[in-house]
């Protein structure tokens, strides 16, 4: 099966997902008060409200056919999607036609480590659109987790985040961290449905509830910025902002970078989280020539 025809076969979930959440009346459809066989809107209101007909709709919906960009178009209104919905359901009806990515390079440039070695203050880490974590600074390793101790099969960040109670217990609203981690990733499959590494990844991560519930929303979105709150046991509460970063040249690999107002506690924290990683680095001996940016091989 090519990932073209499983591209539409999606679009047909996600379609439905999306009409299941709309009622008659948040669309300007009558309420006619009868008890309804379905949850949310039906194929031929949707269809109606695209102003197409209900087999052209059905056969997109059932991933028959390939909807032209008007009827996208006419679709995301009728649907209300969101820009991110938007933008994920062109993707996987292949519209407009552009070249496949190339797959992901894994090596992160020299220029970002260095970049990473250079923010002291600031924790980051690279991620690859299926959320790996590619590498990492020292404070990132002090504040998430040790890395470099992590398994390179388990060193990604929705892995970690629903399977090491510590980073769990990290968050102060975890559900709502994991749940944006989760629509993120949905976003990366529009692009490349039979990535390997996505698929084992979500092989291992059957057994989740929480994950999977989330997964078959089918809700998406784009990493951006945004602001945590975190409860360190060195550094305290920390409020943080976060930032994602994503060169032209390697638009597959995503620097995050926290950051914390000036002059306030939270700075203060992640000074005290620094000064610590400092002086764990040094009881380990660790060479003053080696780098404190961390990259799997």
């Amino acid at each position: 099966m090519s990932s073209g025809n499983a591209g539409l076969r999606e679009l047909g979930t996600f379609l439905k997902a999306r009409r299941a959440e709309l009622d008659p009346p948040q669309v300007g459809l009558p309420d006619t008060g009868r008890q309804r066989r379905v949850t949310g809107l039906r194929r031929e209101e949707v269809a109606q409200l695209a102003a197409i007909s209900i087999d052209y709709y059905t056969r997109v919906e059932q991933g028959r056919m390939q909807a032209s960009v008007p009827v996208l178009e006419a679709i995301v209104r009728a649907l209300r999607l969101t820009d991110d919905q938007r933008t994920y359901l062109f993707e996987l009806a292949g519209r407009p036609p552009a070249e496949a990515p190339a797959r992901p390079g894994r090596a992160v440039t020299p220029h970002t480590r260095r970049l990473l070695d250079q923010l002291t203050e600031s924790p980051a880490v690279v991620l690859s659109d299926t959320m790996d974590v590619l590498a990492w600074n020292r404070l990132a390793a002090a504040l998430i987790v040790d890395f470099a101790r992590v398994p390179e099969e388990n060193r990604n960040y929705v892995w970690l985040l629903f399977n090491d109670p510590g980073l769990r217990a990290l968050y102060d609203d975890w559900e709502t961290g994991a749940h944006a981690c989760v629509s993120y990733l949905r976003m990366h499959t529009a692009r490349r449905p039979d990535d390997p590494r996505l698929l084992r990844l979500l092989e291992r991560m059957a057994h989740h509830a929480e994950f999977q519930g989330w997964w078959q929303t089918r809700e998406v979105a784009v990493q951006g910025t945004g602001t945590k709150v975190f409860h360190h046991p060195v550094a305290g509460t920390l409020l943080l902002d976060w930032d994602t970063l994503t060169s032209s040249t390697a638009p597959q690999q995503h620097v995050v970078i926290w950051t914390a107002q000036s002059g306030s506690p939270s700075e203060k924290g992640l000074r005290r989280l620094a000064a610590a990683a400092a002086a764990t680095d040094q009881a380990a001996d660790t060479s003053p020539h080696t780098s404190s940016v961390h990259v799997p091989s």
